[in-house]
Order: C-alpha cells, then structure tokens, then sequence
C-alpha cells in the first residue's frame, strides 16, 4: 500500500516591502512521504518570496518536468517557475526553455558543491536566477514546521524575517546568480 502525503496548512500574512506586496494565503501543502520538513519549509519561503495572486505550488516530487511552485500569466504559460534544493541541470535548462523565468532556491550542506560543479553549465541561461539559503538557516526553517500553522514573513532589503509558533528567525538568501535584463 502507498502511502499518503501529509498535509499542512499555513495562515500565512506576507509584508514584501521589496516588492510591495502584501497579502493574506490560506495555504494547504502536502508533503510526499519522501519529502522532508526542511524542504516544506522551504517550498513555504518560496512562496513567500515570490508570492502572488497566481502562484501555485506544483503537484509534487512524484511529478518530473513540474515545478515545485509555477505562477502562470492569464493565458496558462508559465510566467515564473521555481524549484527548491538541487535540481540537476538539464532539468533547469528544460525549465528556462518553459518559462520567462526560472528560480531555483538551493539549501542544504551540498550547495557549495552543486553550484561549483554546474554554475558554468547554467551560465547560458539569461531568465536563470539562484539563490541559496545556509544549511543552518534551513534547518531552523524546518523546525518551525507544523501540521497547522500561523505564519508572518517580513521581507526587506532582501533579509526575510520568519515567525511562527512564536519564534522568529532572519533568513539571508545569498544571491548566486541573477536573472540578466
């Protein structure tokens, strides 16, 4: 027998002073049975950086060639799409190839590495931004994770301020790369 993925839900209130955006999202997550809590959390910041009226989050770790948060303009293209943690390469070239734009935000101990090996396979590809969040920063993300869960993010002059349960944490995502103009 399979098993299920858990869901989680996130009243979430978002104040982007960078991007002037600021919104309530009642959001239901299902977590793969494979999938972590640091990377739910991770989708969660995802969304929160990028979040509008349109952003969805994917079908999942089960899906390939889906990504793991798409905003799609009113004719169903895809406008953004964005996948967290590692991704190898020629499924992010596939992505820039689908999308205007592609994010990717990268965590874990193994960053330093993938982006080493694979920042010039990817340097061709202009709609392409990275940006990476340290280990210990997704790992205090992760343990914030609950079943139901109130959620505000601040975020302002690219610094993230996280609350939940009662604990706040400031997330520094770095820049590794940025979309060229």
């Amino acid at each position: 027998m399979a098993l299920k993925a858990t869901i989680f839900k996130a009243d979430l209130q978002i104040a982007d002073m960078d991007r002037s955006h600021y919104g309530s999202h009642a959001l239901t997550l299902a977590r793969h049975p494979s999938e972590t809590d640091e990377r739910l959390m991770m989708r969660l910041l995802a969304f929160c950086l990028y979040a509008s009226d349109r952003l969805r989050f994917g079908r999942g770790l089960s899906t390939e060639d889906e990504a793991d948060l798409f905003d799609p303009d009113p004719t169903g293209l895809i406008e953004h799409w964005i996948d967290v943690g590692t991704p190898d390469p020629r499924d992010i070239r596939k992505a820039c190839g689908k999308a205007r734009r592609v994010t990717v935000l990268a965590y874990g101990r193994t960053v330093p590495t993938w982006w080493r090996q694979h920042h010039e396979a990817l340097s061709g590809q202009p709609n392409l931004s990275v940006l990476s969040l340290a280990p210990e920063a997704s790992a205090a993300l992760a343990a914030l994770a609950e079943r139901n869960m109130e959620v505000q993010c601040t975020i302002q002059d690219s610094l993230v301020w996280f609350t939940c349960a009662g604990t706040t944490i400031e997330l520094h995502p770095e820049p590794l790369r940025t979309m060229q103009a």
